[in-house]
């Protein structure tokens, strides 16, 4: 099923809110019109290549750049010693901070520019600034370093072992925290009584972002007034905006960041990273407009990876099918340094949701964060949820072979009931709202369950072998409030803000505090304020990702934009319709409290005659003429939107594959996505969020993983070795949707951008570790490559390891193209 866009015309004002109209932001896309960080030039710009680590662990014992200095076309060199600060007293590098503490979080230095030692491959070493950008990259080539090649570590459970070096001085047994959430008391007593319990273990293995556009910046400096201007490829400028300046030492008010348009984020445009600060750092420097962009090789060492679990995870339950404990024990790899938001991925946006959808009475989780010998590792599509959901969703699977259910009445019977929301877990989070049991019965009717069973046996008679595979995933969505994540380890606000604005002529700009990069913001906000005003959609006009256009904001991740974002315009609009209210009071000579409004006219209740449109209201208000004494002129209102909670959307996803035991291939049967991600301000934008997080849910599961030798050098690092899924390797998808509107947002919101992600994973591995029954298999690690899956089935070998070149290359032929770009939010 597939929903058609609408042309806006043919969407009548009313029903503006909830249709699927088509995307405004596409035409630009489609026909190159958009300009993204790379497109921009300005006069006298430079172009900045940057020397990396060919080492995941070394010394630096020598780094020598007089050819490079020497070479025509070449600015200037720096190294760490170049970059000596000296707005703090004492002195001191350049250091990225940390975005999120926790109690026991042992910080380490993470300087821009590598000092005395490499602590991943890409480590920054040395900066080129040329002319051209090619000079640029040649000079690099030409800067001789003389390494002490150091022993690596990249598995988080050896780093905490003892079975590898230390990366830190600072950080003993590579211990970056120890953290745990629930009743390990009562949690153990759940196993002491069980009748019954399951157990896995598994990986949620390295995962290499890889946006359609690479990560760049371009930094522009005027002396004369002290202005630092950055275009970047930002989720959230104005995070960007204050980590800089206190990074480079630049006042905030005098850096200005802005976004252009974004090819794709997934997550990995979030964090602060030293390549942008010495963009900045260089430009102020030179006094020159400076320009980097990313390699495709620099994005797959660089970019911070997502997921590196290893977990043990067991399931208690009762005589009859109810589970009755969980207890969970995880390895976190976070890379060689802390990233911005690192700390809080495995842990609160980890822990909080292994209840899953189900009842849970007794639950503990323990993580141990631990550095090792690869890029730092940070939030990627769904942050912690996707890893909490495969968790759970595995065990529900075992644990029902253990008690002899069938998987989808086993979940139906530890469900959390749909009269018992809000619900408090065991793991700190209250959900909002839900229906599980109605996503769960969607789903089976549209993958015609009832016969499915009967399918598969006929199948296998014929030496041919499905199975399904269920995922009944929950996540959440726009952290808050502000003072909770404060309270958690959060360094900044997660409220967001917005303006609203009438022009004399009666046109709106809409500005807010997110940024969109690919998610339709354009669309669905100008949907929003064009409801709640009464006005044409295509009066309404959308800014967003630039720090000198928007008061302030928090950006676009965590699936945040609609919930935090679309409420705080909401608010802004409804403040502005009472201002409005106030005006055509006064000129209609009636109380305010007797003026209705709708559709954008305001009338005297009761007296249709007497009536004034908002957009004549607008005029007025700047004309000034004929408005309430004591009234500022002019149309418009600022919001700060902090909400009492997340939102918790859900869904039931269903795979149906077929394996071939021979090969070991795997392929697609069918696949039904069913979510409920509250009311649908856009359903075709909802859609088409859907389609590419299950691609990359399925690329995880079947096609991609970061991979690392012994010395932590990536073997995966580029298109012809990191298995990106093509669109032909990716299910034809039946979507559809249930709506439990949220109580805790004005728009009955729940967000929708990392809904597949989370969900598709585990929908998959069940489905292949169904089909594989006959022949004892009921784990296979992902990614679920044709060898891995041939070994389970043959016992050759350990189902969760690869040949390194078939770990490589997934599996695939000519994998070099991207399935999916919609940038999904994080």
């Amino acid at each position: 099923m597939s929903i058609e866009s609408l042309d806006p015309d043919e969407v009548d004002a009313a029903d503006i809110l909830g249709s699927a109209i088509e995307r405004r932001e596409d035409p630009a896309l489609i026909t190159g019109d958009a300009e993204y960080t790379d497109d921009i030039q300005l006069q006298g710009m430079v172009h900045m290549a940057i020397l990396r680590s060919q080492h995941g662990h070394a010394e630096l014992e020598n780094v020598d750049t007089s050819k490079a200095e020497t070479m025509d076309g070449v600015v200037d060199v720096y190294t760490h010693d170049d970059l000596h600060r000296e707005d703090t007293p004492g002195g001191g590098s350049y250091s990225l901070p940390v975005g999120w503490l926790l109690d026991n979080l042992q910080q380490v230095d993470h300087p821009i520019l590598a000092d005395d030692r490499v602590r991943y491959q890409g480590d920054a070493i040395a900066v080129v600034v040329a002319e051209d950008q090619y000079v640029a990259h040649d000079a690099v080539d030409a800067i001789d370093v003389d390494y002490e090649r150091l022993d690596a570590v990249t598995d988080p459970a050896d780093a905490l072992q003892g079975n590898g070096p230390e990366l830190h001085d600072d950080a003993e047994g590579n211990v970056a925290f120890d953290w745990e959430i629930g009743d390990a008391e009562r949690t153990e007593n759940a196993f002491e009584s069980a009748a019954h319990t399951a157990s896995i273990e598994l990986e949620n293995q390295l995962l290499i972002p890889n946006a359609m556009e690479p990560r760049a910046a371009v930094a522009d400096y005027s002396p004369g007034t002290d202005e630092l201007d950055v275009f970047m490829t930002s989720q959230n400028p104005h995070l960007h905006r204050l980590l800089m300046s206190g990074v480079i030492g630049h006042p905030e008010h005098k850096l200005r960041i802005k976004a252009p348009e974004v090819g794709g984020g997934f997550g990995s445009k979030i964090h602060h990273y030293a390549d942008e600060a010495l963009v900045a750092w260089v430009a102020k420097h030179l006094e020159r407009p400076v320009k980097w962009t990313a390699t495709r090789t620099e994005t797959f060492k660089t970019d911070a990876q997502g997921r590196g679990h290893v977990t043990t995870g067991d399931l208690a339950m009762d005589e009859d099918g109810n589970i009755i404990g969980l207890r969970v024990n995880t390895k976190a790899n976070l890379g060689a340094y802390l990233s911005t938001f690192a700390p809080a991925v495995p842990t609160y946006l980890y822990g909080t949701l292994l209840s899953g959808q189900y009842d849970i009475p007794a639950i503990h989780c323990s993580v141990t964060g631990a550095f090792t010998n690869v890029p730092p590792v940070d939030a990627y599509r769904g942050a912690g949820r996707p890893e909490a959901s495969f968790v759970i969703e595995r065990l529900a699977k075992l644990g029902a072979e253990e008690v002899g259910m069938d998987p989808a009445e086993f979940r139906r019977r530890n469900f959390v009931l749909e009269d018992a929301f809000p619900y408090q877990t065991q793991v700190a989070v209250v959900y909002d709202s839900g229906d599980y049991e109605k996503t769960l019965d969607t789903a089976l009717e549209m993958v015609d369950y009832e016969s499915f069973r009967e399918r598969q046996e006929e199948a296998r008679a014929d030496g041919r072998y499905l199975g399904i595979g269920f995922s009944c995933y929950i996540e959440a969505c726009g952290l808050a409030p502000s003072e909770l994540a404060g309270q958690l380890g959060a360094q900044a606000g997660l409220w967001e803000s917005s303006l609203v604005r009438f022009h004399p002529s009666g046109t709106v700009t809409a500005y807010c505090g997110t940024s969109g990069h690919g998610q339709g913001h354009a669309t669905t906000y100008a949907q929003i304020v064009a409801n709640e005003l009464g006005i044409p959609y295509e009066d309404v006009e959308v800014v967003e990702g630039d720090t000198d256009e928007i008061p302030h904001g928090m950006g676009t991740y965590g699936s945040r934009s609609a919930a935090v974002g679309g409420s705080s315009l909401v608010k802004s609009s409804q403040k502005l319709v009472d201002k409005a209210r106030e005006i055509a009071a006064h000129q209609l000579e009636a109380d305010p409290a007797d003026i209705e409004f709708e559709g954008g006219e305001l009338q005297v209740a009761g007296a249709p005659d007497r009536s004034i449109g908002i957009k004549a209201v607008a005029e007025q208000s700047y004309l000034a003429h004929d408005i309430p004494e004591d009234m500022e002129p002019g149309l418009e209102a600022t919001s700060f939107y902090d909400p009492d909670n997340f939102v918790f959307p859900f869904g039931t996803h269903v795979a149906v594959v077929e394996v071939d035991p021979k090969s070991g291939e795997i392929e697609f049967d069918q696949y039904v996505a069913v979510d409920d991600v509250g009311n649908q301000i856009n359903p075709k934008i909802v859609e088409g969020q859907i389609h590419g997080g299950v691609a990359q849910g399925v690329g995880q599961a079947l096609y991609e993983g970061a991979e690392y030798d012994a010395n932590a050098q990536l073997m995966t690092g580029s298109m012809q070795d990191y298995a990106v899924p093509k669109a032909m390797h990716i299910p034809e998808m039946e979507t559809g949707s249930t709506v439990t509107e949220s109580p805790h947002n004005p728009l009955g919101v729940k967000g929708v951008g990392e809904a597949g992600t989370i969900a598709a994973p585990q929908a998959v591995v069940n489905a292949v570790s169904d089909a594989l029954e006959p022949f004892g298999v009921d784990h296979i690690e992902m990614p679920m490559t044709a060898e891995r899956v041939w070994n389970a089935v043959d016992g050759r070998a350990d189902a969760g390891a690869d040949t390194p070149d078939a770990a490589a290359d997934g599996g695939m032929d000519d994998s070099d193209t991207a399935a999916d770009g919609d940038g999904g939010e994080h």
